[in-house]
């Protein structure tokens, strides 16, 4: 978890702190949404449940997370929400996708590109992220 924060760290120029919540709020996503596929992912990344504790409470978001909440918990209307969470800790679009796309690459390297497909392929509308 530490490589994965410094190197969200370096690529959007966050804090660490705010760089281990936003990681926490996506694998808390993945978990809720794609919890079989994400399960290998979340065992083997050593302090992801120590980073989704550390995230902000599922649920707020502003805008994109009031218009998440309209279109459902899942799916697309899910990553509205988390997109809104990830506002909230002051990320823009540009960066939430960068953000997916470390992840991706580290989990790539941890559980392989096929694995990972299967997550974003759980999630209709995350492949737009990554």
């Amino acid at each position: 978890m530490d490589e994965l924060i410094a190197s969200v760290t370096k690529s959007l120029g966050l804090e660490p702190d705010v760089a281990q919540q936003a990681i926490g709020a996506v694998l808390r996503f993945l978990k809720e949404n794609a919890p079989a596929e994400a399960g290998t992912l979340l065992e083997k990344l050593t302090g992801s449940q120590e980073a989704i504790d550390a995230a902000p409470a599922a649920g707020g978001g502003g805008l994109m997370g009031a218009l998440g909440g309209l279109m459902g918990g899942g799916g697309a209307g899910g990553l509205m929400g988390l997109a809104g969470q990830l506002q909230d800790l002051g990320l823009g679009m540009g960066d939430i996708q960068g953000l997916a796309q470390d992840i991706f690459a580290k989990g790539n390297e941890m559980i392989g590109e096929e694995q990972m497909k299967k997550i974003a392929s759980a999630i209709p509308g995350l492949d737009q992220y990554v």
